[in-house]
């Protein structure tokens, strides 16, 4: 069964080598006939342009807080009511710290906070930055909070190192996001 068809995702790339992943996974969903919409962080556009996700989409990239292009009480209440997935694919160490902490400075962050619906974040980021005790304070703290965390793998990494902190493949976060969407069996 195709728990993704029809559903309404909310995807939040932030600043990483591996936003070209999210271009890919946005694409796969599209694929599977979810409706998706994208928020990008100032930092994602430095890696990846908002052209790439209007055309998967053929829906607007929403970027800004205060530049409301849809909803008239802002982005952050609108697109929170109508998602029924968040995904953050890149989930850099900043945005998972964001997260974690309850801080709601640009658009992604304070979606973040105003979402009922599940969450699922995809990590990604430098070995070493993983490896520290305050990033995975945060992961541990988003896991108690009910956020779902897919990967990251090991492998290459954009620095040269190898190690932890690989995004994982889109082919990885899917499964997720199919169980997350899955209707609950009635027993």
């Amino acid at each position: 069964m195709n728990a993704v068809a029809g559903k309404e995702i909310l995807t939040i790339v932030t600043g990483g080598v591996a936003a070209y992943k999210s271009a890919d996974l946005v694409s796969k969903l599209m694929q599977a006939g979810a409706r998706v919409t994208v928020v990008m962080t100032p930092s994602a556009r430095q890696f990846i342009g908002a052209t790439t996700f209007q055309a998967l989409t053929n829906r607007p990239v929403y970027c800004e807080l205060f530049s409301p292009q849809e909803h008239f009480l802002g982005e952050h209440i609108g697109l929170a009511r109508r998602a029924e997935l968040l995904i953050i694919a890149p989930a850099t160490a900043d945005f998972l710290a964001k997260m974690a902490h309850g801080l709601a400075d640009d658009l992604a962050s304070t979606l973040v906070l105003a979402v009922t619906c599940p969450v699922l974040a995809a990590p990604a980021m430098n070995n070493e930055m993983w490896s520290k005790p305050a990033v995975q304070r945060n992961l541990k703290l988003l896991e108690e909070d009910g956020i779902r965390l897919v990967g990251p793998g090991s492998g290459w990494l954009s620095c040269g190192a190898i190690g932890p902190g690989r995004m994982a493949e889109p082919a990885e976060i899917l499964p997720a996001v199919q169980t997350l969407l899955a209707p609950t069996a009635i027993v």
